[in-house]
């Protein structure tokens, strides 16, 4: 079974819709790293010395690769990362090898099976 990684770089306040989207879409688990920060193609604004930024969470999404761009496109429709600057973006890496997902394989192949 051939793996994809999903990473999506989200508003803290939208985490759980997104991650609530990825599983509806066929994800089966995700990891979130909490307190990233970025910016997009405008700067932050400062207020006497201080930037102001909003917090942002990377979910990381380990996913079996044809499942992968309909998991992406759900979170991006959900998360409103194309309607809405400054929401989000997703992107999708492919994933060499990996190993500790042996209970993920077993899950999957039913449903990859059918979608061929």
């Amino acid at each position: 079974m051939r793996f994809k990684l999903i990473i999506a770089f989200v508003e803290d306040s939208t985490t759980d819709a997104i991650m609530h989207a990825a599983r509806e879409a066929g994800a089966t688990g995700c990891t979130v790293i909490n307190n990233a920060r970025g910016e997009g193609i405008k700067e932050n604004k400062t207020f006497f010395g201080l930037t102001l930024s909003s917090q942002r969470d990377v979910v990381l999404l380990l996913v079996e690769q044809h499942l992968s761009r309909d998991i992406l496109e759900h979170i991006g429709e959900v998360g409103e990362f194309d309607a809405t600057p400054g929401t989000g973006i997703a992107i999708v890496i492919d994933v060499e090898d990996a190993i500790g997902v042996i209970h993920q394989s077993e899950e999957l192949e039913d449903i990859v099976e059918e979608m061929l």
